[in-house]
């Protein structure tokens, strides 16, 4: 009977798209915006990158600045766009996870290195959303909280979600601090 259960609830987690470690615990994606977000931000950076690549070849042509610089400044550009722009945003997407119980909050991100962070809820001193105009074009925002140690972000959920997260954690970390 409880294994029975337990397949119908993995089967129900499994059609909802939802990752189960080899610890169950319910680790929740951020929005799948994201990576459009993170495409348009990298490719204002990129388009900078390309304006001094430009400005490289000005100087090139009017006061003969060595051609290899204008070569480098080029493929660093090329780089950029090819990493930042279009091949990290969806990976990163894809690994970027948390989740949140009653004593802890998981952090899960990074790519070539992942990176893990547990932090205790008792540690958490303040937690807000934030929304910066590129967020806020597509309905995005994210979670910040903080502890003595540093500041850490759930980025780019949606707007709603966000909200809930937030106040999830603030009520949490209020019923930690008097538990204290």
């Amino acid at each position: 009977m409880i294994k029975r259960k337990r397949k119908e609830r993995s089967e129900d987690i499994a059609k909802k798209g939802v990752h189960m470690d080899k610890h169950e615990t319910l680790w929740q994606r951020i929005d799948r915006r994201a990576p459009r977000v993170w495409r348009f931000v990298n490719g204002i950076v990129s388009a900078a990158l390309w304006l001094v690549v430009a400005g490289g070849v000005v100087l090139h042509l009017m006061v003969g600045m060595p051609r290899i610089i204008v070569w480098l400044l080029a493929a660093g550009a090329l780089l950029h766009l090819i990493v930042e722009v279009i091949i990290l945003p969806e990976r990163s997407w894809r690994r970027w996870r948390y989740y949140i119980n009653e004593d802890e909050i998981h952090l899960r991100c990074g790519v070539l290195i992942v990176k893990q962070t547990v932090i205790p809820m008792v540690r958490v001193q303040h937690v807000d959303t934030k929304q910066g105009p590129f967020l806020r074009r597509y309905g995005l925002a994210g979670v910040t909280f903080s502890t003595a140690a540093g500041s850490h972000e759930i980025p780019a959920l949606s707007v709603e979600v966000a909200d809930e997260v937030r106040d999830a954690i603030a009520r949490l970390a209020r019923v930690s601090d008097e538990d204290v």
